[in-house]
Order: structure tokens, then sequence, then C-alpha cells
């Protein structure tokens, strides 16, 4: 019988050769569909290779659940939508246990979280109590139902989106639950000519079919492949000391950091800053880790863990000002 998925590179070179023709064909496929923010295909394909978890922020209509799920028929994957309402229970994400009168036993009926690719939309508007069921899945890749554990098959991706300006009827993520984003993806609004491409080409009866460009089994392959990057010892110490800057507690900190921040960022950041360096490195075709890759994702990495306080709030100083004035200065 034939391989239902291509053959795979021998060596590393001609692999990340490979991911970086891959990751050309998936921001075509995606381009049929979403018209600009190729930034966010670009940190989401960094996220999907480095094992990571993403949350997509910005005001409705900006199509995130859309590129969500056009990411979704790109992938040879399972996938399922959860949508996220304030009635929401764990039971109707995990899923539970049945008894079964046959077999005198409990069998699981597992919840839509057993799949590759989850799009959990509008996160913030469950309660903690759901949002909380995902934090296992998102970490250990398992959960538990009723005192019975569940691996989950990899690949595993949690994809959210959140509205950031509707607070009604919302419940802000648990910093634990947001540290378990790689990412957190500002989604802007389009440029004038992206949105004149919009006006035209959405409003017929334009029907683009995505095609597969990946199986689960090269996303594993390439998820390994990126982790064995090489990365100089100078970049390490980068992301470190980015990383350190950003608590207030250090007396190495800068003056203004102790003023206007209230809780810096911890270990996990520095971890997500080399992985997602090593992955932007390997899709750009580079073999070696290099100071732009750490410069291109320090926002998304950095801006939900650093957490500011009343006074910069009063001065108008935001955590992504405050990670930009901190890239710039280290």
């Amino acid at each position: 019988m034939e391989p239902t998925t291509p053959s795979l590179p021998d060596d590393d070179v001609a692999a990340i050769d490979r991911l970086g023709a891959i990751y050309k064909e998936l921001s075509a496929e995606l381009s049929k569909i979403i018209i600009g923010q190729q930034r966010v295909v670009e940190l989401l394909s960094i996220a999907l290779f480095s094992r990571g978890h993403a949350l997509l922020m910005g005001v409705p209509g900006l199509a995130k659940t859309l590129l969500i799920s056009s990411v979704a028929k790109t992938l040879d994957l399972s996938f399922n939508r959860i949508q996220f309402t304030p009635d929401l229970l764990p039971a109707d994400l995990l899923g539970t246990m049945i008894y079964n009168p046959e077999e005198r036993q409990f069998t699981a009926k597992k919840g839509p979280i057993f799949a590759n690719l989850i799009l959990a939309d509008e996160i913030n508007r469950a309660p903690a109590k759901t949002q909380s069921a995902l934090l296992e899945a998102m970490q250990e890749r398992r959960v538990t139902v009723m005192g019975r554990t569940f691996t989950l098959l990899p690949p595993f991706f949690v994809l959210a989106t959140q509205n950031p300006i509707e607070q009604e009827g919302t419940y802000p993520l648990p910093e634990a639950q947001l540290d378990r984003f790689m990412f957190l993806i500002e989604v802007d609004y389009p440029t004038e000519e992206e949105e004149m491409r919009i006006a035209r080409e959405t409003t017929g009866n334009r029907s683009e079919e995505l095609k597969h460009v990946l199986s689960g089994e090269e996303i594993i392959f390439y998820q390994d492949l990126v982790r064995r990057v090489p990365v100089p010892e100078h970049i390490y110490e980068y992301a470190v000391k980015l990383v350190r800057a950003t608590r207030p507690s250090l007396e190495t900190s800068p003056e203004w950091v102790k003023q206007y921040v209230a809780w810096g960022a911890g270990p996990r950041a520095v971890q997500f800053l080399i992985l997602g360096a090593k992955t932007r490195a390997a899709l750009q075709g580079s073999y070696i880790v290099r100071k732009e890759d750490i410069d291109a994702i320090v926002e998304p990495v950095l801006m939900h863990r650093v957490v500011t306080n009343f006074a910069a709030e009063s001065q108008g100083i935001t955590p992504r000002k405050a990670v930009a004035r901190l890239a710039a200065e280290v």
C-alpha cells in the first residue's frame, strides 16, 4: 500500500529546506481565504511547529475565527470548535463517564477537547471553573475525567480568540492560564489596500477550496526538527536578559520597570523565546538562530506576561509599550 504522506527528509539541512517550502505553501493556501494578516499567519505557524498554544485578540470582524478554521483545513488533523459561553461546564469540554448497564462499568464519553486542533472561540466568556479545565490539557496534554486520566494524542494545539473591548459578561483569564499561551497575537485592522481587496473579493460568489498541506506525522517530525536548530550562547544570554529585565524585584532591572511594572515574566517566557526563535529561523530557511529571530517574537511572548501597575496606566504605559521599550534598551 502506498504511503499517505510524502517521505520525510533524511538529514536536518534538507528538512529545514523542506520546512521553508511548506511554510510558503501554507501561507499561499491561507491567502486564498484570508486577505492580509501575514504577521498573524507567521506567528501561528511558529506556534504550530513549537508545540505552543496561541491567543488571538482583536475587535470583532477581523477574521480571527475564520483564520483558525482555515488553518485547520490546511492540516490533516482532527478539529473541534468550542464556543465558550457563561453556561459552559467542564464536562461540556472534557466529557464525562457514563454507566453502561450491559458491561456493568463506566465508559468515557469524550468531549470536544479530544482533537488535535481546538478553536476556543471567545475563551473569556466562560467562567473560571471551565477555563481551569483547559489548564491540564494545555500543559500536560492530558485530561482527567472523574478520576480517570486520558492522554491527548499529539499534535495538540489550543488556538483561542478573545474580544478586548467587550467586557460585560466576560471573565478575565487567570494569569496562570495566560502563561500557558506561547503567544498573545494582536490582530489589527487591515490596511486600506487590503480592505479594498476584502470589499471586492469577499462580497461575490468566490469559493476557494483549501488543500491539506501537512499531516499529523509531518507536523510531529518538524516539531522535533526545530528543537535541534543550534542556538549561539550569546542568544541564550540575550533571551535571559530580556526576560529578567521585566522583573521589578531584581536590582539589575531598569528603574522605570521598578516604577511601572507590578509583575514580570517567568522562566516559561525564556523557553518560548528560544523555541520560537528556533522555529522562526527554520521557517526562514536559516540553520542557526539569529538575534532578529528573538526580536521578531519578543512582543507576542512577553506582552501577556508583564503586568503593569496603576502608575503605568496613569501614564499610558501599556504592557506592549513596556515590552517594546525593554527590547529597544536591552
